[in-house]
């Protein structure tokens, strides 16, 4: 990749942030009409590298340079943010501001008065939206408020933002993390849009299809250091995983997996429904539940799968004991859960991996042990005669966090200091300290690299052979490949149902969900698992 005429370059950055060095020597260059892939594992030193290029952190070593000229100082704003401009994975976007508001945000065109006073010329920021949303094929109406649009809309929003202040420079973290499908594929069609006109793009994302899909080139970090950086056609997947992951082989991961002592949960194993979720109903802004009827046996795992509005989420919530349900029954090891009780679910023996880490997943300030051991304090303390010191605590954290791979410091590091695959594994580890008879897990895997993906899936597989019960609500499929069932949710109803597959893997075949999904060739007005079609998993058309 040649650093001629190159629209921003990144030349020898080095950045540590105490012990840890995020950055080592890493040189990049985005090229005027070309999308470059920037992959590696959570604590690799990708968010690092996309702050120093935002100018919101100062390099300790080497410099950034727009068009073969020094970047301005870190911190100057305005002046980044003429140069290049950055979509961030969660919305920037301020709510209660109109689209056409947002988008030129703080720089808003002004007109003087009669008495020299200056004012906001509204018509020309609507005027000038409207135009910059129709240049791109945008059907938003630039008058309405922000907080009313769907995901996919804010994001546009943000684009058309960069876009609108002249920027040629486009930064692109984890864009695709809360998208749909036919999301996903209308913004590569935007950027792709983009790349044409001239756009230089670096394009993050832990999803490697995306990166072979949409960028020119692709560059590996790990460890803080860059060790690859190529034409995408020149690559095969297994060699961008072997440059991410490192001379560490699969059947290391393996055998992490089947160290993680779970072993306080093999007294449920006998039960033949460990959960049951009985005409289940309740309303939500991630998607309505309507009339969820639904089981998980010891040692089994479950996979509920859908659309981001389909309900899956609410579902998890609410046998969690996150969220109220409106009616209907959940029981566990046959006793009804107090509903939306969080602390009566903990109790009664229901582990939970939010869906959003950052809100419900930890404690930031607090240290590693700490959030590890916050479910089992109770524990630690009898065993300590009523006394918690940290060395107790992180006693009582190793074990898990080893396991997990959690790379930091100490265990004495906050948990805000870590990449966020591995405030992801604390998280999990958490949910698993206090030995769960259930584990309900959310998009456990969003945000997290490949390696570590399967160290979080590898962990509620270790769960459920110990004999818990896991139910996997998730919009990734490649998170139920060890399910033993699968059930679809459509509009928040059951509306399939599959079995894992005896055959050789895939076990679940993926057109045949995906159909399921979009509500093709279900019903997607079934009410209850009874009704719901049964499928098996390499045949494409129903037995019902």
């Amino acid at each position: 990749m040649t650093e001629v005429g190159a629209a921003v370059e990144a030349i020898g950055i080095h950045k540590s942030f105490g012990p840890t060095r995020a950055l080592r020597g890493v040189g990049l260059a985005l090229e005027p009409g070309r999308c470059l892939g920037l992959v590696g594992r959570n604590g690799a030193g990708k968010s690092t590298m996309v702050s120093v290029l935002s100018g919101l952190v100062q390099p300790d070593a080497g410099e950034v340079r727009f068009a073969g000229r020094p970047a301005p100082p870190a911190g100057a704003v305005h002046a980044w943010r003429e140069r290049i401009a950055t979509v961030h994975q969660h919305s920037m976007v301020v709510p209660d501001l109109t689209v056409a508001e947002n988008i030129f945000l703080g720089r808003l065109p002004q007109r003087r008065g009669p008495l020299g006073w200056r004012s906001v010329s509204w018509r020309t920021v609507n005027a000038d939206a409207r135009r910059t949303l129709d240049d791109w094929g945008l059907e938003i109406d630039p008058g309405a408020p922000c907080r009313g649009l769907t995901v996919e809309q804010r994001q546009l929003v943000e684009i058309a933002r960069a876009v609108a202040s002249g920027t040629r420079c486009l930064l692109l973290d984890e864009p695709t993390a809360a998208l749909e499908h036919d999301a996903v594929a209308r913004l590569f069609s935007r950027v792709k849009q983009l790349v044409a006109s001239g756009v230089a793009v670096l394009y993050i994302s832990h999803h490697l299809e995306e990166v072979f899909d949409i960028c020119d080139d692709v560059a590996v970090l790990r460890d803080g250091a860059l060790v690859l950086s190529a034409p995408t056609r020149e690559l095969t997947r297994d060699q961008l995983i072997g440059a991410m992951v490192g001379p560490v082989p699969t059947r290391e991961i393996d055998a992490t997996v089947s160290r993680l002592d779970l072993s306080g949960a093999g007294d449920v194993r006998d039960a033949e429904r460990l959960l049951e979720v009985r005409e289940l109903t309740a309303t939500s802004p991630r998607g309505a539940v309507r009339g969820v009827s639904l089981h998980v046996a010891a040692g089994e795992q479950v996979g509920v799968v859908g659309l981001v509005s389909s309900g899956v989420i609410t579902l998890g919530r609410v046998v969690a004991g996150a969220d109220r349900a409106d009616g209907g029954t959940v029981l566990l090891a046959g006793r009804p859960l107090p509903n939306g009780r969080r602390d009566s679910a903990l109790r009664a023996g229901v582990g939970y991996i939010p869906e959003d880490r950052r809100a419900e997943g930890f404690v930031g300030p607090l240290s590693i042990a700490e959030n590890t051991t916050m479910t089992v304090t109770d524990r630690i303390a009898r065993q300590g005669r009523g006394v918690l010191t940290p060395r107790a605590l992180e006693r009582a954290a190793a074990p898990l966090t080893t396991a997990l791979g959690v790379a930091a410091a100490s265990l004495r590091q906050p948990v805000d200091e870590l990449s966020g695959g591995n405030q992801q594994k604390v998280t999990v580890a958490r949910a698993l300290a206090r030995d769960p008879k259930l584990v309900v897990a959310i998009t456990p895997t969003r945000g997290v690299d490949v390696a570590s993906k399967e160290l979080l899936l590898g962990a509620l597989r270790a769960a459920a052979e110990r004999g818990a019960g896991v139910l996997l609500a998730t919009d990734d499929l490649d998170d139920i490949e060890h399910c033993d069932r699968v059930v679809v949710l459509v509009r928040g109803a059951v509306a399939a149902e599959y079995r894992r597959a005896q055959a050789p893997a895939p076990p679940f075949d993926r057109e045949t969900l995906i159909a399921a999904i979009e509500g093709l060739g279900a019903d997607p007005d079934a009410a209850d698992s009874d009704a719901a079609v049964s499928l098996d998993p390499h045949r494409k058309e129903s037995r019902a």
